[in-house]
């Protein structure tokens, strides 16, 4: 494959683009020392905000470097119908109704486990939820999952190592916990019709161990801090009355959604109607999370637009790589580029055996929860959240780290069992 101009250049910014989310801290700080620009320091402290900056400084480049024919052409071919998912498949689920709902069902499962009532709802919190993922899709059930931890857990005094602790697994749990079905994991979404995996293959090649790894992980972090979950104290949920006839109506929206994933003309109608029937019955909501659902799509956008440069380096390493050597450098490579693109061109490269496709695909969801980036709904969680760690920051070091157990578990599970 040519190298271009364009290539050295795109994957350069991509490189610096990466660099600035490990600086966030750094502007943190600036927003504070100088409060006149703080809210522009601290936009740029912000990893959403990161990737589309630096993707709109590509597509200005570009334009310089190529034309406006080329660079629009670029922008054309690019997919940007998962970004609009995400966005909207967050503000749905987030609503009230599927928010109630999806707590009165956590609460009757987690009061089966003979266990302190908070150790229980966490522990089925951290498991139930991303298995879920597999039916509602993973960006989904990020969003659920880190709304319930942010308003029952969060909330409360938790330590640092909780914290932390709680958000890498969880985001490890979320990108393996997809994988029981062919349509709700990014990273087989993308080979699945290409490589012909339907949902009896996926389940029974991913499925299984992707089910043991959510609940080892789940288990061992719950058994680790149950002496500090014990302490919280006793869970309140409310229960105001919500009209069935609503909530019915919100879980065919939400469903609507998730059937036509790939139809954004659709899901971007169903989006419309939703927004119209929660106008309408405003009482029965809480107010929608637009700016941050945004924000999310924003980063996904960028990462779109930055990533689809990067062909000519990824597509050729992973060509030279053996089976072995495929699965763990797809799982180190996903810490630095979304998973769902290293699958993508993966599928593009002709005369792959089974178990190098294995190995890409199960490498790519192993490693989806290293760090913000790995995974697409990883952002979700990451803008609901992070307003809650010190300084409102997540740190990438920290969130590795935290995540390196529960990736090892994965691992084990994927590739040994």
């Amino acid at each position: 494959m040519e190298i271009t101009t364009v290539n050295i250049v795109a994957s350069f910014i991509f490189l610096i683009t990466i660099l600035h989310t490990f600086s966030i801290k750094f502007f943190k700080i600036l927003a504070n020392q100088y409060p006149r620009h703080k809210n522009l320091f601290h936009m740029f402290g912000e990893v959403e905000f990161i990737f589309g900056f630096w993707a709109v400084c590509l597509v200005v480049i570009l334009f310089f470097i190529s034309g406006s024919k080329t660079t629009i052409d670029y922008l054309n071919g690019q997919r940007f119908t998962e970004p609009l998912f995400v966005f909207v498949i967050m503000v749905i689920a987030a609503s009230k109704p599927i928010l109630d709902f999806s707590l009165s069902i956590l609460t009757r499962f987690s009061k089966l486990i003979p266990v302190n009532p908070a150790v229980g709802f966490y522990f089925i919190t951290m498991s139930f939820i991303p298995l879920l993922g597999s039916l509602i899709t993973e960006p989904a059930a990020m969003t659920l999952a880190a709304l319930i931890l942010r308003d029952h857990f969060y909330n409360k005094k938790l330590s640092n190592k909780l914290k932390y602790a709680t958000i890498g697994t969880l985001f490890v749990n979320i990108s393996i916990g997809g994988v029981l079905t062919p349509f709700a994991a990014p990273p087989i979404l993308m080979v699945a019709s290409k490589w012909n995996w339907d949902l009896s293959f996926v389940f029974f090649t991913f499925g299984w161990r992707a089910a043991l790894a959510v609940f080892v992980n789940s288990l061992i972090l719950t058994l680790l801090f149950r002496k500090e979950l014990s302490n919280i104290k006793k869970l309140k949920f409310e229960n105001k009355t919500m009209p069935l006839i609503v909530l019915i109506i919100h879980i065919l929206l939400l469903l609507g959604v998730i059937i036509f994933v790939h139809e954004a003309i659709v899901f971007i109608g169903i989006f419309l109607i939703f927004l119209g029937f929660a106008s309408i019955y405003q009482k029965y909501q809480n107010p929608l999370i637009i700016k941050e659902s945004f924000m999310v799509a924003l980063f996904l956008v960028g990462l779109v637009i930055l990533g689809g440069q990067q062909k000519w380096w990824l597509q050729t390493l992973l060509t030279q790589l053996s089976v072995n050597q495929i699965y763990y450098g797809a799982t180190a490579l996903t810490a630095i580029t979304d998973n769902a693109a290293l699958t993508y061109l993966g599928s593009l490269v002709e005369g792959l055996s089974d178990e190098f496709k294995y190995a890409l695909a199960a490498g790519a969801v192993t490693g989806g929860g290293l760090t913000v980036i790995a995974n697409a709904p990883n952002p979700s969680g990451y803008s609901i959240l992070s307003k809650k760690f010190d300084n409102k920051i997540i740190s990438p070091l920290y969130l590795f780290i935290s995540a390196s157990l529960p990736t090892i578990v994965a691992i084990i599970c994927f590739k040994f069992l």
